[in-house]
């Protein structure tokens, strides 16, 4: 059996973004496997964890994926600073004997590094081309954690469990290593529980992860893309950030958008020649509303938004969200069919780009998590709950399929729903052995 029908068989999505099926972006012939460590979110230290711990079998999964593919290079991308990764890796390479094939890249420390796109700009110094993927410019682009479940594929372990961080104002911040399906609210008791009594959560990191509320977190569960989960007090900058309605931005947008095009000049896919221009989009949406002006060519630039954030949380001086309003304007060109050409209206490369690249401490601060960002997480807690609630869909494409039935007894590992045929999807594993409850939309396991 091949690699990529190996990851295919294990239901191995990305694991640190919006779970792309990993199965699909190796089947194509690349000429470079970048391995993405560079951890994009400031506070999250999982992928740190695993680069530390599990060199050797990242490095073992990145060569057998290159030697697969035919690719030329594979290298390992992470920040300079993390002297303990760093050495890890290039251990692991040379006792491997891999030094012609597996390299390792370093970079400042800067926000957001860990985007694909800059990721390949850094590595390769090519620029992925405007509603355009990495495989554009001959590269694939997978993160430590995902290469990790790769190795285990490989070895013939299905994806069931989780790395991640749970952090901010917790009693004891931790990378927890947890079934699929744990609920959020196990985790957190993991750490110790809130430090307040009235917090919300973040799904990820603080600059693009979803907020949601202490009520939203108890119904929720560990998913294959769950890196992180961020607590923070319900007065935080985050937590009033979101509790503001669109129309309110936009009315906020009408009366102190000051035009300073600081969202644009910092803007990192504008930095690369992109032509996304949010202070345009600000001024027009503000004005005019989203309804009837999807056409327009400033309008239609939203669709190239990383939704990095750096717009709203980091340049912005009349604190307005840029950021939030590209993302609806994303979801209306979508609904209405309207798509992006790639390649068009690409520019040439700022050349304040390098003079522009935000430090990770700085947007830390803007984003008001300043005081976790020195937070060191060297411990590792593995746990196991009594039951388990597997969503059916945790990735991008078509939900899986069970094919289990109420009652059955299942074994940790075993298959439980299986991607649709011919279908962009992932299969889905039992993440403990127990007795099998099937819903619309999830199955639970009890052990």
């Amino acid at each position: 059996m091949s690699i990529k029908d190996k990851i295919f068989e294990a239901g191995i999505v990305g694991c640190g973004g919006a779970g792309f099926p990993t199965h699909v972006k190796f089947s194509a012939n690349p000429e470079h496997i970048i391995i993405n460590g560079a951890e994009c979110e400031p506070l999250l230290r999982t992928d740190r964890y695993i680069m530390t711990h599990y060199a050797p079998e990242i490095v073992a999964a990145a060569e057998a994926v290159r030697n697969e593919t035919g690719a030329i290079d594979a290298t390992v991308a992470l920040k300079e600073h993390y002297k303990e990764e760093v050495k890890a890796l290039r251990d692991a390479i040379d006792s491997a004997g891999l030094q012609k094939t597996v390299k390792v890249h370093t970079m400042k420390s800067f926000y957001p590094a860990g985007d694909e796109q800059v990721v390949v700009r850094e590595v390769t110094g090519k620029v992925v081309p405007t509603a355009g993927i990495p495989l554009d410019v001959g590269c694939v682009v997978s993160n430590a954690a995902t290469m990790l479940a790769v190795y285990e594929a490989i070895n013939g372990k299905p994806f069931t469990d989780k790395f991640l961080t749970v952090t901010g104002n917790v009693k004891k911040p931790l990378v927890l290593h947890v079934p699929l399906g744990t609920p959020l609210s196990d985790c957190i008791a993991q750490c110790g529980g809130s430090l307040t009594d009235d917090y919300i959560v973040v799904l990820g990191g603080p600059m693009m992860g979803k907020v949601i509320s202490r009520e939203e977190a108890q119904s929720k569960t560990v998913t294959k893309t769950t890196s992180g989960i961020l607590v923070l007090p319900k007065d935080s900058f985050l937590s009033k950030q979101h509790e503001i309605p669109v129309q309110r931005m936009l009315n906020r947008a009408r009366s102190a958008c000051i035009q300073c095009s600081y969202c644009t000049q910092m803007c990192p896919r504008h930095l690369l020649g992109h032509p996304l221009e949010p202070h345009k989009i600000m001024r027009k949406t503000s004005m005019l509303g989203v309804t009837g002006i999807l056409s327009d060519p400033d309008i239609k630039n939203a669709a190239l938004c990383c939704e990095c954030g750096v717009c709203e949380i980091y340049a912005c001086p009349m604190g307005l969200q840029p950021r939030t309003i590209n993302a609806m304007i994303k979801k209306a060109l979508a609904e209405a069919g309207i798509r992006y050409e790639k390649g068009s209206g690409m520019k040439d490369e700022s050349p304040m780009r390098e003079f522009r690249k935000i430090p990770t401490e700085k947007i830390a601060a803007r984003a008001g998590v300043r005081p976790y960002f020195d937070i060191e997480i060297k411990d590792i807690v593995e746990y196991t709950p009594k039951q388990v609630c597997l969503m059916l869909k945790q990735h991008i494409g078509a939900p899986s399929e069970p094919v289990v039935r109420d009652g059955n007894a299942v074994e940790k590992g075993q298959l439980i729903a299986k991607c649709p045929d011919g279908k962009l999807g992932a299969n889905l594993h039992a993440s403990i052995s127990g007795t099998v409850k099937v819903n619309n939309d999830y199955i639970e396991i009890d052990s």
